[in-house]
């Protein structure tokens, strides 16, 4: 395991040590565990690492990697074919955020959560990079995290600003601001 994933882990394992407050609203309950953009794939082969933590804590475990959410909605399409040959007729092309594709991945979302998580759940999001160009993690992270009864983990490739808690993907976009905890792998 790389140094950066393993203290990336240390601050998880950290954080799970304080006890969970009940009542806090979904926001507070939303964790971004952010990495290099570089470190992707020892992220991924040390993901059970993080599972591990969770359930060391006492807590449950529920992943869900949507690196193929796209791909998958797409070969859904009855007009896939015709959206290969004119990208823009996918509504939201131009604006790098697809609706229909967001819709139905927060709707997937919320549906997974509300059938396979409790209030003692951490829910881990993986996959978030693979989505730049068709949808905003804010948008969904937003969109499906009222639905999360104790946290949400967004696995993150990209940096936080601190002093403005912007968050940019794949250091490739303006950030956005948003109040989630934020893990990093300090030094």
């Amino acid at each position: 395991m790389s140094s950066r994933v393993n203290k990336l882990l240390s601050a998880y394992r950290q954080h799970l040590t304080v006890p969970w407050q009940a009542g806090l609203a979904a926001i507070q309950r939303v964790i971004f565990a952010v990495y290099d953009k570089a470190d992707e794939l020892r992220l991924r082969a040390n993901i059970e690492e993080f599972a591990l933590a969770t359930q060391q804590a006492g807590k449950q475990w529920l992943l869900i990697d949507v690196t193929n959410a796209f791909p998958e909605w797409m070969m859904a399409q009855e007009y896939r074919d015709a959206y290969f040959e004119c990208p823009e007729d996918l509504t939201g092309y131009q604006t790098g955020e697809l609706s229909e594709f967001v819709t139905d991945l927060i709707q997937q979302l919320e549906g997974r959560v509300a059938t396979e998580a409790g209030p003692d759940t951490v829910v881990a999001l993986l996959g978030v990079g693979a989505l730049f160009g068709v949808a905003r993690v804010s948008t969904i992270v937003e969109g499906f995290k009222d639905a999360v009864q104790g946290r949400l983990v967004v696995f993150f490739p990209g940096e936080h600003q601190p002093e403005s808690h912007t968050y940019r993907l794949l250091d490739a976009r303006d950030g956005w601001n948003y109040l989630a905890v934020p893990l990093l792998a300090k030094d």
